[in-house]
């Protein structure tokens, strides 16, 4: 029997096997969905509801709920008040893309939980865009981090996952599926802003004909390189382009 349960932290891990020290699969923000298929001792194993990716995580960090929530964090980072008070602010903090149900609003608050959040700070989720690099710059200079979900760390195709999750969109966890599910092949000559551009383990944005944003492992951080020395620079890596995609 599957069980629906709801991560309770700012940032939670998944992780390859029932073990914190195992590698890092994936990560899951406030208010995200994980399914359970099997409890064990410490930890359930399941998937994430968004993308179906598999993994262990500690029954700890997880609610038993099945309410869908309302609404999602639309900026880098929201600050929790105690009351619905400017002066009221506290240190707790939701990630961009953390998901929320909204219990009330007053003037420009809105109430989750024994908290309260600016009411600029989140949107409905089912308010749909077709630009999903409306926040791209949201992520600049964010550690790289293998596996990573958020704005305290993050790897290529987490990027790629987290600006699609924002305008409601479906996309896969691994940079491999995400070549397989936009099929739109674009050639260099005709590369835009948004396009995708795909090597072995490894994606990148491109912001115009000539610049790419991408977490890049070597400098540890997301940062934007000029395309073709990009291309160079993993072609003496032996690592070529695959294909350039359009989502």
């Amino acid at each position: 029997m599957l069980l629906s349960t709801t991560c309770k932290n700012k940032i939670t891990k998944i992780y390859k096997k029932p073990n914190i020290k195992s590698e890092l699969a994936s990560q899951m923000l406030f208010g995200e969905k994980f399914i359970v298929t099997k409890k064990m001792k410490n930890f359930y194993k399941g998937f994430s509801s968004y993308d179906c990716y598999p993994g262990y995580v500690l029954i700890n960090n997880f609610l038993e709920d099945k309410e869908e929530k309302s609404h999602r964090i639309i900026v880098k980072k929201s600050f929790f008040y105690t009351s619905p008070n400017n002066n009221k602010i506290s240190k707790k903090t939701l990630f961009f893309n953390s998901k929320v149900s909204i219990l009330e609003y007053k003037k420009t608050f809105a109430k989750i939980g024994r908290y309260w959040v600016k009411r600029k700070s989140i949107s409905k989720i089912n308010n749909k865009s077709s630009n999903y690099l409306k926040n791209i710059y949201f992520f600049l200079g964010t550690r790289y981090l293998w596996g990573g979900n958020s704005i305290s760390g993050i790897d290529c195709s987490g990027l790629i996952q987290e600006l699609m999750k924002s305008i409601n969109k479906k996309c896969p966890r691994d940079s491999k599926d995400q070549l397989i599910f936009f099929k739109k092949k674009i050639s260099l000559s005709k590369i835009k802003k948004g396009d995708l551009i795909f090597w072995k383990g490894h994606v990148a944005i491109a912001l115009n004909k000539k610049l790419l944003i991408h977490a890049y492992g070597p400098k540890k951080k997301v940062l934007i390189m000029p395309i073709l020395k990009t291309i160079h620079l993993l072609k003496i890596k032996k690592l070529k382009v695959l294909s350039i995609r359009r989502p």
